[in-house]
């Protein structure tokens, strides 16, 4: 009986032909389609790998097959060849979607430090009297005689 979100038997039939072949060294694989169920639950659910349920075989397993399949191109091959078939007998609609919102920010969200900046010095006050100094360009602070 297959599961909810699992592969059919029609699905694994043009999956399996395009998977990796054991090399015979070592010890034998665990099921492909297994492995995949699993990978598949996970990547559906959102869950962490370690809560993959125990049907589908150890957790460590469907890790290390997921990151042995995506270094060595494996996930990339098997997308692109079901995108072409299905594609050039019109089983594949593309659709695009283009959005030209444009969001604003507040002023404040601008991430400017809090008691700001002028030209790299700060606008409070470096004296003891309450005035701030002069920037440059503003000419001198005023001074008592």
């Amino acid at each position: 009986m297959v599961r909810r979100g699992e592969l059919t038997d029609k699905a694994w039939q043009r999956i399996e032909p395009l998977l990796p072949a054991t090399d015979g060294k070592g010890r034998p694989w665990r099921d492909h389609r297994q492995v995949i169920d699993g990978i598949l639950w996970r990547l559906r659910t959102g869950a962490p790998w370690r809560e993959i349920p125990e049907r589908y075989g150890p957790w460590q397993t469907c890790y290390e097959r997921f990151k042995r399949w995506d270094e060595d191109g494996t996930w990339a091959r098997l997308l692109e060849e079901m995108q072409v078939k299905d594609d050039s007998i019109g089983r594949v609609e593309w659709t695009f979607s283009i959005d030209s919102t444009i969001a604003r920010a507040h002023q404040h969200a601008a991430g400017a430090r809090k008691g700001g900046t002028t030209a790299g010095r700060s606008i409070r006050s470096s004296r003891k009297d309450g005035r701030r100094l002069a920037a440059p360009g503003e000419g001198s602070p005023p001074s008592s005689t």
